[in-house]
C-alpha cells in the first residue's frame, strides 16, 4: 500500500480535484444565476435559462458537500481552523445558497411579474454571494489567514469578516465572478438558441477579457507585491508532524518558487489564458460544445495555478507563519487516509459515471417553445 507521504500527496490532489469539480459542475449554475436578471429579456427567456440547469443544479451542489466532508475526514485541522475562523463568511455563504432551492421551486408558481422578478433577484443573490465569498476565501488563503495555533493546536483567529476585503482578495473576486459568468454563458450558448444564445455569446467575449486581464494582474501582483511562504526547517513527511515544529519564511515572490522546481506547473496559467481566448473563438464559430469544454479547462487551470503555487501550504498564517498548515502536518492519520482512499476509489467512479449518464440523457437545447408547451411542468 502507499506510504504516508504518498497518501498525503494523493489526498491533496483529491482535495484540489473536488474543488475543481465543484467549480466546474456548480460554477455554470452560479454564473447563470448571476446573469439571470440581465440576460433574459422576457419571462420565457428567464425560464429557459433556469431550465437549462433545473434538472441538475441540486446534484452539482453536492460537490460542495463532498468537499466539506472530505476536508473533515482527511484534513480535519484545516477544516477546524478554516470553518471556525471564517464562521461569519460561511454563514453568509449558506444563506446565499438557501435562496437557490426556494427560488427554483417558487419562482414560477404565480404569474405575477413582481413575484417572479423578486425571485429572479433572489436567484441572482444565490449565485453572486457564494461566488464572492468563495473568491474572497481563495484570495485570503493566498495572502495568508490571520490565525495562530496554541500548544494544544487550538486555533485563534485574530481577524474579522471585514478584514477579508483586502485589495488582492477583491481582485480575486473580480477574477472569480468573471470566470463564473464566462462558464455560465458558455453553458447557455450550448443549451439555448436564437436571441438568448446570441446575448450569451456576447457575455462570453466580455467576461473572457475581464478574466484574462484580472488573472494576469493577479499573477504580477503575486510575483512582485505579495508575500509568499516557504518552509525553512527540516520536516519529516513520513510521520505525523506537529505544525508548530517547523519554521516558515515569508517574503515577496516565494509563491513562484514551485515554478522553477516544477516547470510543468507553467502549463496551468498558460492554459487558463489561452483557453479563455479559445472559448471566445469557438463560441464565435458556433462550436458551442467545444467552447464549453474549453471553459471547463479555464476553471480547472485557474484553480490548479493557485494550488500549485501554494504547495505544500494549504492554509498559511499571516500572523504566525510557523502555525501555517501544510500537506505534511495537517492531514489525518495514515490509517484514516487509507480507509478514505478505498472508499473514494470504490464510490467516485460510480458517481462520475452516473453524472455523465445524467448529462447525456438531458442533453439538447431548451427553447421558448418548450417553456410555452410545458407551463405547469418546468421551472
Amino acid at each position: 500500500m502507499f506510504d504516508y507521504e504518498t497518501l498525503r500527496i494523493i489526498w491533496w490532489a483529491i482535495l484540489i480535484f473536488l474543488v475543481c469539480g465543484f467549480a466546474v459542475m456548480d460554477g455554470f449554475d452560479l454564473g447563470i444565476g448571476m446573469l439571470l436578471p440581465f440576460l433574459g429579456k422576457t419571462d420565457d427567456e428567464r425560464r429557459v435559462m433556469l431550465n437549462t440547469i433545473g434538472p441538475t443544479w441540486e446534484g452539482n451542489q453536492t460537490w460542495l458537500v463532498t468537499l466539506g466532508g472530505i476536508s473533515f475526514g482527511a484534513w480535519s485541522l484545516v477544516y477546524a481552523t478554516l470553518f471556525s475562523g471564517l464562521y461569519t463568511g460561511m454563514l453568509v455563504l449558506l444563506f446565499g445558497l438557501f435562496l437557490r432551492p426556494v427560488g427554483f421551486d417558487y419562482r414560477s408558481k404565480l404569474p405575477n411579474p413582481r413575484w417572479r422578478s423578486t425571485w429572479d433577484w433572489a436567484l441572482f443573490v444565490g449565485g453572486a454571494v457564494p461566488t464572492v465569498v468563495l473568491s474572497l476565501a481563495g484570495g485570503n488563503l493566498i495572502i495568508g489567514m490571520p490565525f495562530q495555533l496554541d500548544m494544544d493546536l487550538r486555533s485563534s483567529y485574530t481577524g474579522s469578516f471585514w478584514d477579508l476585503f483586502q485589495p488582492f482578495a477583491l481582485l480575486c473576486v473580480l477574477v472569480g465572478v468573471s470566470l463564473m459568468c464566462l462558464h455560465g454563458a458558455a453553458f447557455l450558448h450550448l443549451r439555448t438558441e436564437a436571441a438568448l444564445a446570441e446575448r450569451a455569446q456576447r457575455i462570453i467575449c466580455w467576461s473572457a477579457v475581464v478574466f484574462v486581464v484580472g488573472f494576469i494582474v493577479a499573477g504580477i501582483w503575486v510575483a512582485v507585491g505579495l508575500d509568499g511562504y516557504h518552509i525553512t526547517s527540516a520536516i519529516d513527511t513520513s510521520t505525523i508532524t506537529n505544525p508548530l515544529s517547523k519554521t516558515v519564511s515569508k517574503e515577496s515572490g516565494l509563491w513562484l518558487a514551485n515554478y522553477s522546481m516544477y516547470p510543468g506547473l507553467l502549463l496551468a496559467p498558460v492554459l487558463a489564458i489561452t483557453s479563455a481566448g479559445l472559448v471566445v473563438f469557438l463560441s464565435v464559430k458556433r462550436y458551442t460544445g467545444l467552447a464549453f469544454l474549453a471553459s471547463c479547462v479555464v476553471v480547472i487551470c485557474a484553480i490548479v495555478t493557485a494550488a500549485g503555487s501554494m504547495f505544500p501550504f494549504i492554509m498559511p498564517s499571516s500572523t504566525s507563519p510557523s502555525s501555517s498548515l501544510t500537506v505534511w502536518d495537517a492531514s489525518a492519520s495514515r490509517y484514516t487516509l487509507q480507509l478514505l482512499f478505498f472508499a473514494t476509489v470504490l464510490m467516485m467512479p460510480i458517481v462520475m459515471a452516473y453524472t455523465a449518464w445524467v448529462y447525456r440523457v438531458l442533453r439538447g437545447k431548451v427553447t421558448v417553445e418548450d417553456i410555452q408547451k410545458n407551463q405547469h411542468v418546468l421551472y
